[in-house]
């Protein structure tokens, strides 16, 4: 339940960007921890420190495919002066029983391998003759085709330093290291990496689960046929494409006609697969705003559980704002403005946050900078407003694309970033420094 919906605020009360945000952040609280597998566990937030069970690599191995030999043996080889070792069998990746290579001798060895006891170092094969009899090689033969090619002779044509071409047990992580911090979200390297240390399953908070609706008659499905007075529904497809880069797993409802009714009932039938909701259109004052209608907080929860307030928030685009919980578990309902801009830019600054609250991710915040304003003319702003215009960021300045218009789709395509014209300010003027909001 959203503390605004108890308190004494008005419907006429005019709250700031910061009081509507506070007001989400405090009730959304981050998801219970799960333990899940490797892969299903993408995109999720570690919930514990994880340490490292066993040392990586956890033996000597040769990093190269080539001869396992002793230092002294190799000295002072060269072309002219090759080295003639005998070959006394082969280590494969995989090997357990170990040939032990003593004064004279060497053993084919393969990447990854592990180095055979008395060896000290690895000769790449290409510093042979690969066991052939003539000059340098580049590459060994299949032991299918050349099954002598781990026995009789090798000539090594180059010297090698203790330890060259070994990679030593430990020296990637030790056993007993931090691999990774609670609080990390597990993309493929950090999964990776759990696999490597023989970790099946790993304890996260799962990845929300956001429902995006929108409302509004007047809306046709993309592929199909226009009609007079319609528009294609782009403010679902946009903001569950958003839900999912933000971290989620978002699903798409097909528009909700104007019927207070069946965007109750809609939404009662969503409310199994959803750990947030998320709304667009019908928030505003107009006789067919059925957000409104149907979920306004009227002073105690209903029979539904349903404790969602409408509010106007000091900003623009995107004044009118709802917020509070829905159904027996309270789940989280965001209502946004149904323009594609405010909509767009309402998600944002209001249900990101909430949905990275959700994941249990410490920084929940798009990154911000400071950049020089790159404009042919002044923007102005409403006195007592705070403005987000889409800009084009690079190189610590950002360009204007398009006007303020809350409908302006194409260009919020092309850009990568709100302009933030705080509320004292009317007029931002070219050269200005200014707050940016960075969306990439």
């Amino acid at each position: 339940m959203s503390t605004a919906a108890t308190s004494t605020t008005g419907p006429d009360h005019l709250w700031s960007v910061e009081e509507h945000l506070e007001d989400i952040l405090t009730t959304v609280r981050p998801l219970e921890p799960i333990e899940l597998q490797l892969l299903d566990a993408q995109g999720c937030v570690l919930v514990d420190d994880v340490t490292v069970p066993v040392s990586l690599p956890p033996f000597d191995n040769s990093s190269m495919d080539g001869y396992a030999v002793r230092v002294a043996d190799v000295a002072g080889a060269s072309e002219e002066f090759p080295a003639v070792l005998e070959v006394i069998g082969d280590v494969a990746a995989g090997s357990a029983d170990l040939v032990r290579v003593s004064p004279g001798q060497a053993a084919r060895i393969m990447t990854g391998a592990p180095l055979p006891p008395g060896a000290e170092a690895v000769v790449p094969v290409e510093w042979t003759d690969g066991g052939l009899g003539e000059g340098p090689v580049s590459g060994m033969q299949a032991r299918s085709l050349a099954p002598e090619g781990a026995e009789g002779q090798v000539r090594v044509h180059r010297p090698a330093k203790v330890r060259a071409h070994v990679r030593a047990k430990g020296s990637d992580v030790k056993a007993g290291d931090l691999a990774l911090k609670a609080g990390t979200v597990l993309g493929p390297p950090q999964i990776a990496l759990l696999a490597a240390i023989g970790r099946g399953t790993v304890r996260v908070r799962p990845r929300p689960r956001v429902v995006v609706l929108s409302t509004g008659s007047e809306l046709v499905q993309p592929g199909e046929v226009l009609g007079h007075g319609q528009i294609y529904d782009s403010n679902s497809f946009a903001l569950t494409a958003a839900a999912r880069d933000a971290g989620a797993i978002a699903y798409r409802v097909g528009a909700v006609a104007d019927d207070a009714d069946t965007l109750r009932s809609t939404i009662e039938d969503q409310l199994i697969r959803a750990d947030l909701l998320v709304t667009t259109g019908g928030v505003s004052v107009g006789a067919y705003d059925v957000v409104k209608e149907a979920l306004s907080y009227a002073g105690d929860e209903d029979e539904a559980g349903s404790g969602v307030e409408f509010r106007k928030i000091a900003m623009q685009p995107g004044k009118p704002q709802g917020f509070g919980s829905i159904g027996r578990d309270h789940t989280p309902l965001l209502a946004l403005p149904g323009n594609p801009v405010s909509s767009y830019v309402s998600f944002e600054l209001f249900v990101r946050p909430a949905i990275r609250t959700l994941m249990g991710v410490e920084d929940v915040h798009r990154p911000r900078t400071r950049a020089t304003l790159k404009s042919d003319e002044a923007l102005g702003s409403p006195k007592g407003r705070r403005q987000f215009l889409r800009g084009k960021y690079a190189d610590g300045e950002v360009t204007p694309v398009g006007g303020s218009g809350s409908h302006l789709i194409a260009a919020l395509a092309q850009a990568d970033a709100l302009i933030v014209v705080p509320e004292d300010v009317e007029s931002a003027e070219p050269g200005t420094e200014v707050e940016v909001v960075l969306l990439g």
